[in-house]
Order: C-alpha cells, then sequence, then structure tokens
C-alpha cells in the first residue's frame, strides 16, 4: 500500500504536531453556509489506517527517467531528485534542495514541475510576483497554512525570488484529470494529509464531495513529475460551477475571469484558477470565508466568497480542476 512519505526535519517538527489541531473544525460549515456537511473531503485529517513503512534501501526508478534513488533519498525534504532534469531550467538551491541544508526544498511538495499534490499548490507558470507575495504572507502569518507558515520563516529574501522565478518560467501542463460519477473508489488518508486507494476496497457513494487521488500511486510516492492525479467529483457539478464561474449566480459573486482572466489561465500578477487541485481550490475558497488568509488579495476575495455555500465551492472547484491550464 503506498503512501507520501516524509522525513523528519527541524522546519516541520512543530508543524506535523499542529497539524490535527489546524482542521480540527473543518468538519462543521463555514461562512454562511447552513448546512452541517462534513468537509473532511477538503480538510483531509488522517486516520487509523495507514500503510507499512517501505524499507529505506529500497531502489525506485521511472519510466522515462536513467535515474534511480532509493526510497530514504526519496522521502529526504531537504535534497530532494530530479527524474527529469533536462525538462527545465537549472533549478536554485531552494528548489532542489542541497546535501546538509535544512531548510525545506520547495521540489518536495511542489515537485520540480510545480505541479504539486492536492495538499499543496501547483507553481507551475503562476507569476512570479504572486509567488513572492504568498511567501511575504506565509512569513508574517497573514496567511495560515502551519506548514507553508514554517518554512517561509527558513528561507531568504534572494531564495524566494530565486524559487519564484523559476516556478514563473516552467509551462504549466495539464496534471488532474476530472470525472464526474455517483460512486468512487474506498479511499484512506495518511497522517500527512495525502489520500489514497484502499487496496481491495470497495466501492462508494461520492455524495457531496471531491476525491482527489493519485493516477498511480506508486509513482506519486515516487514523487515523478510526469504521474497526475484523479478527481472524482459530483455528476453535473462542472456545469453548475462553469455558469456560476461565468455569471456571477445572479450577483451571489462576481464573475471569475474579471480578475483571472479568459479561460481562467492568469492575467497579469493574479494567478491561474485552471487544473489547479480542486481539494486546494477549495481549502483556498472556505479559508478567505472565515480570515484564514488575509493579505491584500485575498481581502478583495472576501467579498468574492461571502455569499458562496458549499455547493457553490464543491462546483467551482470542481469546474476549475476540468480546465486546460
Amino acid at each position: 500500500m503506498s503512501r507520501l512519505q516524509f522525513v523528519w526535519v527541524p522546519a516541520l517538527a512543530a508543524v506535523s504536531a499542529l497539524v490535527g489541531s489546524q482542521y480540527a473544525g473543518a468538519q462543521q460549515p463555514v461562512g454562511s453556509s447552513p448546512s452541517s456537511r462534513d468537509l473532511t473531503w477538503a480538510f483531509a485529517v488522517g486516520g487509523k489506517e495507514q500503510p507499512p513503512e517501505p524499507d529505506p534501501k529500497e531502489v525506485v526508478k521511472l519510466p522515462g527517467s536513467d535515474k534511480s534513488y532509493t526510497r530514504e533519498q526519496i522521502d529526504d525534504l531537504t535534497n530532494t531528485m530530479d527524474w527529469f532534469p533536462g525538462e527545465h531550467p537549472p533549478a536554485p538551491v531552494a528548489v532542489i534542495g542541497a546535501p546538509g541544508r535544512k531548510a525545506v526544498a520547495c521540489a518536495s511538495c511542489h515537485l520540480m514541475s510545480g505541479g504539486g499534490h492536492p495538499g499543496s499548490a501547483s507553481l507551475d507558470g503562476l507569476p512570479a510576483e504572486y509567488i513572492q507575495r504568498q511567501m511575504a504572507y506565509f512569513r508574517n502569518d497573514t496567511r495560515k497554512a502551519i506548514r507553508m507558515n514554517a518554512i517561509a520563516k527558513t528561507v531568504t529574501p534572494q531564495e524566494d525570488r530565486e524559487a519564484a522565478e523559476f516556478f514563473a518560467g516552467l509551462k504549466p501542463t495539464k496534471f488532474i484529470r476530472v470525472i464526474e460519477a455517483d460512486m468512487v473508489p474506498e479511499t484512506y488518508v495518511t497522517r500527512f494529509r495525502e489520500r489514497y486507494v484502499k487496496k481491495g476496497g470497495k466501492m462508494e457513494q461520492l455524495g457531496e464531495r471531491i476525491i482527489e487521488v493519485p493516477e498511480d500511486a506508486e509513482r506519486v510516492d515516487a514523487r515523478d513529475p510526469h504521474s497526475g492525479f484523479v478527481a472524482y467529483v459530483p455528476k453535473g457539478s462542472i456545469k453548475k460551477g462553469e455558469t456560476l464561474a461565468m455569471t456571477g449566480g445572479n450577483g451571489r459573486t462576481v464573475q471569475c475571469a474579471i480578475c483571472h482572466g479568459e479561460g481562467l489561465k492568469g492575467l497579469g500578477d493574479v494567478p491561474r484558477l485552471a487544473n489547479l487541485h480542486p481539494i486546494y481550490v477549495a481549502r483556498q475558497l472556505y479559508d478567505m470565508k472565515r480570515g484564514e488568509s488575509s493579505g491584500k488579495m485575498a481581502q478583495l476575495m472576501k467579498q468574492v466568497v461571502a455569499n458562496l455555500t458549499d455547493d457553490d465551492i464543491l462546483n467551482l472547484s470542481a469546474y476549475v480542476a476540468s480546465l486546460q491550464p
């Protein structure tokens, strides 16, 4: 059974202890929602079922790469691996890390492609100004995300700029495949809030959730930048999200393209929404509603999200994830 493993490093010591408390209230409705809907699909918390720990000396290889790494190397957050070094410009130390470095390497979560995982943002092609602004918000706790609040405090301004410019220079690629469904495979959540399909599990009702899992768990475990994710969303949610995004829902919100550009591919220093992880998008919308993200641009978003219901957030997240980046 697969898992996305993280080693224990100083920058994350306090983080792991606090992750559970960060999402302790996430099962309750947020903002104006009148429901008592369970939101753990967006704010996942690891359960009792956990995968076995792999052999750290196991050697891993990936299709199309001439590289090989041990599990121990793959799990090193401070000195991450680069399966396809010819596919991107030389990576700065903040992105790829270095032996003996204590700061967490950006690519250990966001990948060398910038595609990221549901628990982290996609950074490929985002404006450098936007990335640097978010890092400043994390650094001064204006934006709340315990793991990133800790990491941002370990990065120098120069490293911050170099990493932002690296990810901004990457061409976005389609990394999430969205499927409308009634039934989905049973899943479990690791202690690092990553969701995987249970081996030998049954099918279950999707209900009012988005379930995002790796296309290939073993390759995602190895941080393969070529292996993406599949997101199961309720039937009809993509069209509902499109209608809301395009029209504003008769004044319930505003048209997303006004700020995020045609096709929601970004505009100026406003980031793209197209083909972002839907779980990530949903969390950001909820965080803006409840004030967990309160930077300058988030302040502008507060009125945009103020009247969104749980259904609206789910539908919008499904729609933007389905778009071409």
